[in-house]
């Protein structure tokens, strides 16, 4: 297990690396031209949607959690969907649709507002779930003492749910550090962009490894302050012998606000992107500019499910298997290993593409690969890099699947001469079997969005949808743009879908 998360690992090691011997020239120059604005432009983008993302999805959490309005239940599933509609199909709808207002369109501001209509489902998924699980003593005990519902909110239920809701500003500030598609359309010169740019526009592999090792650091500065940001709370779960506590139910005007700000959300996150998308993807039909010049939407598809498949099989497979390898063996060096296997997720898009790149490329040179076989422009090489970024939701999300099979249970079944897989197969998986469900649904929906990664090590003609809509928009060719990324829109949705049906089985549904 630990060569397996070795593995993973190494294309982060590699880019790490190159902060212990830097090339002075190459940070002279970039000082001495974008990086000063760069650094800038990622910190306050970053605060600016970690923080909208914060207000936005926590309020419609507590909204649809604490209070009973009309449609209260569709609607809590809806304020997901957004989940499903990548922030460069976002980004270049809402830039057209935005279009009189001229140049002022591509700034930071309206850039954040787009990443936190596409984010905040992360910090209002968490949110929720921990809402959900309010004590209906607590409750009790704060309108007894003769809080208001906000003022309950703001003294009870907020510290109960500091930890989830932390975990889900941290996931939205690492999707901010590895966003390039939304930040071009805007022209805001984040470090993340300037990485895909160093490589592509100036062909300077060395400047590019370098800059991304800085946006490393920033990655692990986020992860630690995440970690630190719990502090010492700790959240227990109502038990099925407590009673949650009971929705408020609001009528008249109140109700009526109450759908509105959902609707309202709804509307901007996903209505006005779709009806957009929908038509102008019957402008591209009837024009004939429905397809690239590397076919049309079938080959596009099958080349994103392709991936999407092989990715979601490889992070599953690795990350259940470091799962079980940390509940068997308690050893210290399995769970570091394993947690640290699950950097690629803190690391932007293109950092983990050229740490990829790099490693493929010292194999292909090495000897070590059979004579014949490159791996630096495959299928494979791409699959990694994506086993690489995503492992950590297959691994989170199966090792907190397996947490709730109690350790007398596997105790008993290797009393009585059970192996280890056999105690898997048997007993372990069909009890996780809905964890597993959550994982492939998140890691679908993560891989059939991702773009970074995929323009990097794509095999030579493999365009996925994504990077249709990228080599699209980047020519502001919107029509053309549309069917691929409404496409995106649907297939994402099917992964919501399935994510929502499994993790509100447990969740008790608002009356």
């Amino acid at each position: 297990m630990v060569a397996l998360s070795a593995a993973v690992v190494i294309p982060l090691a590699v880019v790490l690396v190159s902060v212990l011997s830097p090339t002075g020239q190459v940070w002279s120059h970039l000082w001495a031209t974008r990086l000063p604005e760069m650094l800038a432009s990622t910190v306050v983008l970053v605060v600016l949607v970690s923080l909208g993302s914060l207000v936005l999805g926590t309020g419609l959490a507590w909204l649809v959690s604490a209070y009973r309005f009309p449609g209260v239940r569709v609607l809590s599933w809806i304020l997901v969907t957004p989940l499903a509609v990548p922030g460069y199909v976002m980004g270049f709808v809402w830039l057209d649709s935005l279009d009189g207002l001229g140049r002022a369109v591509q700034s930071i501001w309206i850039c954040a507002g787009v990443l936190v209509l596409s984010l905040y489902p992360y910090v209002y998924l968490l949110a929720r779930s921990s809402f959900g699980e309010r004590s209906g003593a607590a409750a009790d005990a704060a309108r007894n003492l003769g809080c208001s519902p906000w003022r309950s909110f703001g003294r009870v239920a907020l510290p109960l749910a500091r930890p989830s809701i932390a975990a889900g500003v941290a996931l939205v500030a690492m999707e901010t550090l590895t966003d390039i598609g939304t930040v071009r359309l805007f022209d805001v010169s984040t470090v993340s962009d300037g990485i895909f740019r160093v490589w592509y526009g100036l062909g300077d592999r060395q400047a590019a490894t370098e800059l991304a090792a800085l946006l490393v650091l920033v990655a692990l500065v986020l992860v630690v302050a995440e970690r630190r940001g719990r502090g010492d709370v700790r959240y227990t779960p109502v038990g099925a012998g407590h009673r949650r506590a009971e929705p408020i139910q609001l009528r008249g005007r109140r109700a009526a606000a109450a759908v509105g700000a959902c609707l309202a959300v709804i509307g901007l996150a996903v209505g006005v992107p779709v009806v957009r998308l929908g038509a102008w993807a019957i402008e591209a039909v009837r024009s004939g500019r429905a397809a690239s010049q590397s076919g049309g939407l079938g080959t596009h598809l099958g080349n994103t499910a392709v991936i999407a498949l092989l990715a979601t099989a490889a992070c599953l497979a690795v990350g259940l298997l470091l799962a079980l390898a940390v509940r068997w063996d308690r050893r210290r060096l399995i769970a570091m290993s394993a947690r640290a296997a699950t950097m690629g997720y803190a690391v932007p898009g293109p950092v983990v593409g050229i740490g990829v790149l790099v490693t493929l490329a010292a194999l292909d040179r090495s000897g070590i690969i059979p004579s014949g076989v490159v791996l630096v422009g495959s299928l494979a090489g791409l699959v990694y890099a994506l086993t690489v970024r995503f492992l950590a939701v297959g691994y989170q999300s199966s090792e907190a699947a397996l947490s709730k099979i109690g350790p007398s249970m596997t105790a008993s079944a290797r009393t009585l001469g059970s192996r280890p897989a056999q105690v898997a197969r048997r007993i372990e998986l069909p009890i996780a079997r809905s964890g597993l469900v959550v994982a492939a649904a998140l890691v679908a929906v993560d891989v059939v969005k991702e773009l970074p990664a995929t323009l990097l090590l794509r095999p030579f003609g493999f365009d996925t949808l994504p990077v249709w809509v990228w080599q699209a928009t980047s020519e502001s060719r919107w029509v053309e743009a549309a069917i691929p990324a409404l496409t995106i829109v649907a297939v994402a949705s099917i992964g919501v879908a399935a994510l929502l049906a499994v993790t509100d089985r447990r969740r008790p549904s608002p009356r």
